[in-house]
């Protein structure tokens, strides 16, 4: 009889021993590197995005901060021998008795725009998210002034905002009220402009909002019938405080988009009369181009105001869409 002893092989003993101890340790991970095909076909799905954000952002942006540092004119841009003047434009800008009045129409037309797409588009919001017939169908027609083009809208409310031909002089002339000159008297031209706002804002307001209610359920609804609160009491106590957070979102979107609006002001009253509708987007368009002699350097200094606030309310949505994530 043949007997074979079998050697113990050493080499295997080890590779599991060590696998073992690997498998063992905690918090201890084997980093694989990329294959250099993945890594190259990263870069090249990203470069299309970087290009365009440098292209379309970091480049205008330079640029509007150069313009603002310097003395541009119309010869300057040709020869392009525009002397730096550091801060002189800012402070051209800041003592121009135009500052002050455009400073606060930006943040009535900002804050008054807010308050009523907020409040219109939440009530509608409420409104919709009964089960009736039709409710989709309206939905949908609410949201046709958001749909339309800028200049569309803009122009159909310059029409119906006409002192001698406008719908709504009409309106009130029937009931006995006298007419009103919305884009051509000092005290209506803001008020007509923060009207058209509004009425292209409401729906972006009732779709997120809508969404919002939505995702609230109904058994919290339920809950607090059979605990006696009415509809006053449900709606301020559950579907308030549970659309806090899309409720801070929707502002703080609206916010950013408002204190840029440019093209409805200018085509319903070109910031007039007498600078009474002008806020920071038509001062700053005014400065750069319409003048005859243009002033490039304070109208770039004004947009990069409007930059910095933006970019500031920007960075708080960021953060409050991050605490969202997190808790």
């Amino acid at each position: 009889m043949n007997h074979t002893t079998k050697l113990p092989d050493h080499r295997s003993e080890r590779v599991r021993s060590g696998a073992a101890i690997a498998a063992s340790a905690p918090g201890r991970t084997i980093k694989r590197r990329r294959p250099a095909s993945t890594q190259w076909a990263a870069w090249g799905f990203l470069a299309p995005v970087t290009v365009y954000l440098v292209l379309f952002y970091a480049y205008p942006l330079y640029r509007n901060l150069d313009l603002s540092l310097r003395d541009y004119t119309v010869r300057s841009f040709v020869q392009g021998d525009a002397p730096f003047t550091g801060l002189a434009n800012y402070r051209r800008i800041f003592d121009d008795p135009t500052f002050a009045p455009a400073l606060l129409h930006t943040a009535v037309f900002t804050v008054v725009c807010l308050v009523f797409q907020y409040a219109i588009g939440l009530a509608l919001a409420v409104f919709f998210n009964q089960n009736f017939r039709l409710s989709a169908t309206l939905r949908a027609l609410f949201l046709v002034p958001w749909l339309l083009p800028l200049i569309v809208s803009a122009s159909t409310w310059s029409w119906m905002l006409n002192s001698e031909s406008g719908v709504v002089n009409a309106v009130l002339h029937a009931v006995g009220i006298a007419p009103v000159n919305w884009l051509t008297s000092p005290s209506w031209s803001l008020t007509s402009v923060i009207i058209a706002n509004v009425w292209i804002g409401v729906p972006f307001n009732l779709v997120v909002l809508y969404s919002g209610l939505q995702s609230i359920p109904a058994s919290l609804y339920e809950a607090a019938a059979i605990d006696g609160a009415n509809t006053w009491q449900r709606f301020w106590r559950v579907t308030f405080p549970l659309l806090r957070p899309v409720s801070a979102i929707t502002l703080l979107l609206g916010l950013i988009y408002t204190l840029k609006v440019f093209d409805i002001i200018w085509i319903m009253t070109k910031g007039g009369p007498a600078d009474s509708s002008t806020t920071f987007a038509t001062w700053s368009y005014q400065l750069g181009f319409g003048n005859l002699l243009p002033a490039f350097g304070p109208g770039a200094a004004v947009g990069n105001l409007l930059v910095i606030a933006a970019l500031v309310f920007g960075l708080v949505h960021v953060r409050v869409q991050r605490k969202q994530a997190l808790s």
